[in-house]
């Protein structure tokens, strides 16, 4: 027979009280409570939701994560921020996040009433729901387990015993996974509080380890970057991701929570919040030749000589201005994101205002208002990197944001690379969703693959655009590291 284990929130929780007990004996401290209780008892006692008011912030515990939040080149960004945001908006309160070391500490803390509420991709569980109270779900996903494709194919949890399988602590993973080890008694897993889930499918990826389980929604999201994960089997039945709050008998902010999630299902801002950040999944990556060579006759005709005078004012070839719209825009005047950002080169309010765009959807200005950006952006490189280097990290800037790209830079030359050589760079750009190096940044975690793809994107448009025009084999988009070094100078 198993020991009974005590509870880990419980243990928490009663170490908070200990820790709040005075030094003097127990009558003395009735008698100071006694005396505090009848000095306030005129005082009005406010719930959850008028603290909240009267605090005028919102209190949140989150996780930096490409499902949840993270900072992106037009600031914070993320399903989960969009949403939380909106929340804190109707609230009239400003939003403050909260995000801990660990996943594995976001429960507790919430238990114990250490923020407002949890937004932070949490699976709604049994064992869960004892200790904090989850409001409808807005969004349902599956915990898939993931192996690397050329490894033999786990075909079910029998199949797992022998590898090496690691999966974040916390996790509601691990509660399955206790429970399948009285079946399979030589089932073993390793649970981690330094990587995150993004973290181990790059290690799957890698073959560091051999799987790792992780949430449909994030799977989908890394398997663009990561082509050669594969999902082996679906480890749960679908279930639901929800905000956590303190279990008590105050449900003022929790009900207003709940009824705000139900509304945004039925006004259909939540599924263009999920539209937004995973609609786009299938086709992400290299746009098919064939339809960027047909928008090349149909569409860029329309555009090319506002493409051609902005070029010609800020010294900037047209072709890569063309190749920058197609991958924001696909050369559509009216394209817009839940979070402001629109026009044809997709320019943030802010960006707008800067450079003097005063109609973001107006192709002439938004094609000129553009290319001053990315020209204001290639000014920032050093002098001493040449081109074309200069303008592929000028592109990973205009994506990425120039904080993160010279996070980059600083974190390359910290691991002995190069920080003026794009190849060295590109190499690096995906350790900012990695925690152990983002934690170390100034500007946190950015999607830096990402931002190598839309790079190579860029280049790839801006090489067929040049092919159609000289109707000569353009150059290798992505030559090999030896002949861009010796091309550029750098070594």
């Amino acid at each position: 027979m198993s020991r009974r284990r005590s509870n880990p929130l419980a243990r928490w929780h009663l170490s908070r009280i200990s820790a709040i007990r005075p030094p003097w004996g127990g009558v003395a401290w009735l008698g100071v409570l006694a005396l505090a209780l009848s000095g306030c008892h005129h005082r009005p006692v406010l719930n959850a939701l008028q603290k909240v008011e009267k605090r005028g912030v919102l209190r949140v515990i989150t996780r930096n994560n490409p499902t949840t939040y993270y900072q992106g080149p037009a600031g914070p960004e993320g399903p989960e921020y969009d949403l939380v945001h909106r929340f804190a908006a109707e609230l009239g309160v400003k939003l403050r996040l909260i995000v801990p070391d660990s996943f594995n500490e976001i429960l507790p803390m919430i238990a114990v009433g250490k923020a407002d509420l949890a937004a932070a991709g949490l699976t709604v569980t049994p064992r869960r729901e004892r200790y904090v109270r989850f409001t409808p779900p807005y969004q349902i996903v599956t915990a898939q387990v993931v192996y690397r494709v050329g490894h033999p194919r786990p075909r079910d949890v029998q199949g797992l015993i022998g590898g090496r399988l690691m999966v974040v602590a916390g996790s509601s993973y691990i509660e399955r996974l206790k429970a399948l080890k009285m079946r399979y008694p030589r089932l073993k897993w390793e649970a981690t509080t330094d990587f995150s889930s993004e973290d181990l499918l790059g290690l799957v990826s890698e073959q560091e380890i051999d799987y790792t389980i992780a949430d449909s929604n994030a799977v989908a999201l890394d398997r663009r970057f990561y082509p050669e994960l594969r999902v082996a089997f679906n480890f749960s039945k679908p279930s639901g991701l929800a905000w956590a709050f303190p279990r008590t008998r105050d449900e003022s902010l929790y009900r207003v929570a709940a009824a705000f999630i139900e509304r945004m299902q039925k006004s259909g801002v939540l599924a263009q919040i999920l539209e937004r950040y995973y609609g786009h999944i299938a086709s992400l990556g290299y746009v098919g030749t064939k339809r960027f060579m047909q928008d090349i006759k149909t569409r860029l005709p329309t555009y090319r000589k506002l493409f051609e005078e902005a070029g010609t004012k800020t010294g900037i070839d047209w072709k890569l201005l063309a190749a920058i719209g197609y991958q924001e825009s696909h050369w559509n005047p009216h394209a817009v994101s839940p979070t402001g950002v629109r026009g044809l080169m997709m320019l943030t309010l802010d960006t707008a205002d800067h450079i003097g765009v005063d109609n973001r959807v107006n192709p002439e200005q938004s094609i000129l208002g553009g290319a001053r950006y990315f020209k204001q952006i290639e000014k920032k490189i050093p002098t001493r990197i040449p081109q074309p280097v200069r303008t592929w990290m000028a592109l990973a800037a205009y994506n990425l944001g120039f904080g993160h790209l010279e996070d980059t830079r600083i974190l390359t030359q910290e691991r002995g690379g190069n920080p003026d050589s794009w190849v060295d760079v590109k190499r690096n750009l995906p350790l900012l969703s990695q925690k152990r190096w983002y934690r170390k940044t100034r500007n946190g975690y950015a999607r830096g693959m990402e931002a190598a793809h839309y790079v190579s994107n860029i280049r790839t448009y801006f090489d067929i655009l040049t092919r159609v025009e000289s109707k000569q084999p353009p150059a290798p988009a992505l030559p090999p590291v030896p002949v861009e070094s010796v091309a550029s100078g750098l070594p």
